[in-house]
């Protein structure tokens, strides 16, 4: 069990933030390398190999290390969004196949599936959700012969509810299906590890879980995936030097090769030199702590809320389908409350923040959330309902 880390944090004493699963706040220590990095901009004289090739690996490798991944199985994008549209552009769907997705699921990763779809004349094929807040078993019976594609998150986005990927994984072998994993709302704070799950693709975006700022993510591309096109042609994924990309001199020549391994599918300007130091910051405080420690402390926080809210009417999913980090809290039938956005509202008015997605209310600590925090929490929407 980690202790309150709000030290590390710029949460004032009055804010209580349960909002993580929108944006987590970032590290002291990221904005100081972010100003850092800031500040070589404004010098770029100062610019050289440093920031244009070694923190773009050492962020590749430190993030490969929390899935489980070999460094180069990893690009850097900058949205999960890129990273769904860089799957839906390498894999193959025909007339006749089908996509299995989740009812309600984070838009960017069905919007480039509905369009792949209308195009080659497929399926998409919307899983309810069951009684019990089982979403894999639903999943599990969709997926069949015809199915092409299973596109899901690892961790339902309004409300944490589990999905077995390694179930589905499994299956989805056997049939000849693909999967794409949308990981934003569980990497960094959830245990997750590609080679039990197998994904095909899996894309994470930063400025969540992964305290990281914004407009940088990463995609695991399975090795047998790395031939595929990407969505740019970026010179410094195109060279083929005996020590990699040749950052100094690499836009004098126009090969026809890639470098090997996930790196062509990276971004444009993926060197940023101020959101890589930060990332870099932030996984290895992430490591420090470790990823299945930072998930039994915030489970702690969302099961502790869990049980004081049960009084006020607030019915979360049921406990063993449950991420732990983040939780959503739906009004029982017969609340007199007549509107979810209301509660949000008049939460923020006493300097305590969530999320209304869908009809929950979403609870997402991280570690600089103090008993205080839940304690103002608890009290304000007893005051509230």
């Amino acid at each position: 069990m980690i202790a309150c880390q709000r030290h590390l944090f710029d949460v004032p004493d009055d804010v209580a933030y349960f909002n993580c699963a929108a944006f987590s706040p970032i590290l002291k220590a990221s904005r100081d390398a972010g100003m850092i990095g800031a500040g070589k901009k404004a010098q770029p004289w100062q610019l050289g190999k440093i920031e244009f090739q070694e923190e773009p690996d050492q962020a590749r490798k430190l993030f490969a290390k929390l899935i489980g991944a070999p460094p180069q199985d990893v690009a850097i994008v900058p949205a999960t969004s890129y990273g769904i549209a860089t799957a839906a552009a390498n894999l193959p769907v025909k007339s006749g196949h089908r996509i299995v997705l989740l009812d309600d699921q984070y838009p960017n990763n069905v919007l480039p599936w509905i369009e792949k779809c209308e195009r080659e004349g497929a399926e998409l094929v919307f899983v309810a959700r069951a009684e019990g807040d089982n979403l894999t078993s639903g999943v599990l019976e969709a997926i069949d012969e015809r199915t092409a594609i299973t596109a899901l998150p690892h961790c339902f986005w309004t409300d944490g509810t589990l999905i077995d990927l390694v179930a589905v994984g499994a299956r989805c072998r056997e049939v000849g299906a693909a999967l794409v994993v949308d990981a934003t709302q569980s990497v960094g704070a959830l245990p997750l590890d590609v080679a039990e799950i197998r994904p095909d693709f899996l894309v994470v975006s930063g400025y969540k879980w992964l305290l990281c700022p914004y407009t940088i993510g990463f995609l695991y591309v399975a090795p047998h995936r790395q031939g595929g096109m990407p969505l740019e042609n970026a010179w410094s994924d195109r060279m083929q030097t005996e020590g990699g990309s040749d950052w100094q001199n690499g836009h004098m020549h126009y090969p026809e090769g890639w470098q090997s391994g996930a790196r062509r599918f990276n971004m444009g300007e993926a060197t940023n030199f101020i959101a890589m130091p930060m990332a870099i910051t932030a996984f290895k405080q992430l490591h420090a702590w470790t990823v299945s420690e930072i998930n039994v402390s915030l489970r702690r926080i969302t099961e502790t809320i869990i049980e004081r809210t049960s009084n006020l009417g607030l019915i979360a999913p049921a406990k063993e389908y449950r991420a732990g980090h983040l939780t959503g809290l739906r009004l029982a039938a017969g609340s007199t409350c007549d509107n979810i956005e209301d509660i949000q509202q008049k939460l923020a008015e006493k300097h305590v923040y969530l999320s209304v997605r869908g009809d929950a209310l979403r609870i997402a600590p991280h570690l600089h959330v103090s008993d205080t925090d839940i304690d103002r929490l608890v009290i304000a929407l007893a005051d509230t309902l």
